[in-house]
């Protein structure tokens, strides 16, 4: 029987597939939920948790710990909080210096610093892929349909750019359009940035959302994600379609994912990364 899991929950369905996960698996877990980030649904009905303010770091450790937790997962988006407006237990206030200074270079040195933090307590942190196998990105077309020769052009392209960008620790999506760099993900996620390709749209579809992690990239957190609201996203800016590194990607709810994309007309895939920018895989 393996250890017991915490599970750290952010936003967004990721959270909730991996308690699923555990309880078809007849796992033992236990979950902190955030204060303003965990979906209530998350823990609606029997499950095991506790809620929890995002800067409260010791009463999180001391009740995973209280709860016999050796292994932890960190799942789903949370926001960047106001580092200004925080109020901070005793253990958050000490680690607070480390992570202001760590967020100024981006959000993987973020949760490096994160991390290395709850492995000093002792625990075992885990990729979600690791408790749930299904939600890593497979290798090849998630759907019915396939890119072609121009988006496989695409798709290299923007898996270079996202290495490039990654290297200084922007953004992991960029829009490709016949070579042009039509978007860039920052800080604002991937949603809004497939809205502000929608300007863009021609009368035809055209492009590809590329998401990959940055070349050494902290890859058991913060994975780059898609599910079904990012094909919609992708679908209403005009894209061909939507490329994920295999192995290097989650993708929240798999089969309706690829039911969406289907229905819209548009290409899902996982693609081989290669060569330097998997440095650091």
């Amino acid at each position: 029987m393996p250890p017991k899991l915490g599970i750290l929950a952010g936003r967004g369905q990721l959270p909730g597939q991996i308690v699923r996960a555990c309880q078809g698996a007849g796992r033992a877990f236990f979950v902190i939920a955030f204060n303003g980030e965990t979906d209530p649904a998350t823990v609606a009905g029997d499950i095991d948790h506790e809620w929890v303010d995002l800067p409260m770091v010791g009463r999180t450790i001391r009740l995973l710990k209280a709860a016999g937790v050796q292994e932890l997962v960190l799942i789903g988006p949370v926001g960047r909080p106001d580092f200004t407006k925080l109020k901070p237990d005793w253990h958050g206030a000490k680690l607070l210096p480390k992570i202001i200074k760590a967020a100024r270079q981006g959000d993987d040195a973020l949760m490096k610093v994160v991390v290395a933090d709850l492995e000093q307590q002792g625990f075992r942190i885990l990729g979600a892929e690791e408790v749930f196998a299904n939600l890593g990105a497979p290798l090849g077309a998630i759907g019915a349909l396939e890119p072609d020769a121009g988006d496989r052009a695409d798709i290299a392209r923007g898996m270079d750019v996202v290495a490039q960008l990654g290297a200084m620790d922007i953004g992991q999506a960029v829009v490709v359009r016949d070579g042009y760099v039509l978007a860039v993900e920052a800080a604002e996620g991937t949603d809004a940035m497939l809205q502000r390709c929608g300007q863009f749209r021609g009368d035809a579809p055209g492009g590809v959302l590329v998401k990959r992690p940055k070349p050494g990239q902290e890859r058991r957190v913060d994975l780059p994600t898609i599910g079904v609201p990012t094909v919609e996203g992708a679908a209403r800016a005009g894209l061909k379609g939507i490329a994920v590194a295999a192995g290097g990607a989650l993708v929240a709810d798999r089969a309706a994912v690829a039911a969406a994309a289907d229905a819209a007309g548009i290409f899902v895939c996982g693609v081989a990364i290669k060569g330097p920018s998997e440095e650091g895989s």
